[in-house]
């Protein structure tokens, strides 16, 4: 069963019409027993980073994670539940991350208009399984004002003001900056790619 992170604050309606429209099953969970019970996990996530943060502390989560996704389940973090995989935000910076990989996610460049909000061009970067089969330069939805910077994990990486990493993928763990769930055919075909994950 995929399990869709309830902590209150994300864009769970798109993410649910998505996967009806694939026929994929999937509950919503908001404590660490659903996530246990889950064969996939999906965080999606909108607003702030520190708000995130602080209600999956107090949904008592923030380790469950961790070990769910330790244990090689399946991850999808949409948006904030890209930006969480991180020690920290300059959005929040009292706030931790799930620490699950080094870095900060910054801010983008004080003259620059955000949210970058729209529609722009990935720059597939390496083979992925979650974007599999949508060529080298897909476009897809985006709204945010704060993003990761490039690294070695990135299997797609965009440009607004800066490159940055749109798309993150390593072992069972992947992560977009952009929302599948708004971008049409190519967005459904990114879901279908997770949803179709051996477990």
């Amino acid at each position: 069963m995929i399990a869709v992170f309830d902590y209150g604050a994300g864009n769970l309606r798109s993410v649910e019409n998505t996967l009806a429209e694939l026929g994929s099953e999937y509950t919503l969970v908001r404590d660490s027993d659903g996530l246990r019970q889950a064969s996939k996990i999906i965080l999606p996530g909108v607003g702030h980073f520190g708000q995130m943060m602080r209600a999956l502390d107090a949904l008592a989560v923030r380790q469950t994670f961790l070990e769910r996704i330790g244990a090689g389940v399946p991850f999808l973090g949409i948006c904030l539940g890209l930006q969480a995989l991180f020690e920290a935000s300059e959005e929040a910076p009292e706030a931790r991350g799930l620490g699950l990989y080094e870095g900060v996610v910054r801010r983008f460049p004080l003259d620059a208009r955000v949210p970058h909000m729209g529609w722009n061009e990935l720059e597939v970067r390496r083979e992925s399984r979650l974007l599999r089969g949508l060529g080298a330069r897909p476009f897809v939805y985006f709204a945010h004002s704060y993003y990761v910077p490039e690294n070695a994990r990135a299997a797609a990486t965009c440009t607004y003001e800066v490159p940055y990493t749109a798309a993150l993928e390593a072992g069972n763990v992947f992560g977009v900056q952009f929302h599948p769930e708004k971008s049409g055919p190519v967005g459904l075909k990114i879901v279908r790619n997770f949803v179709e994950l051996p477990c």
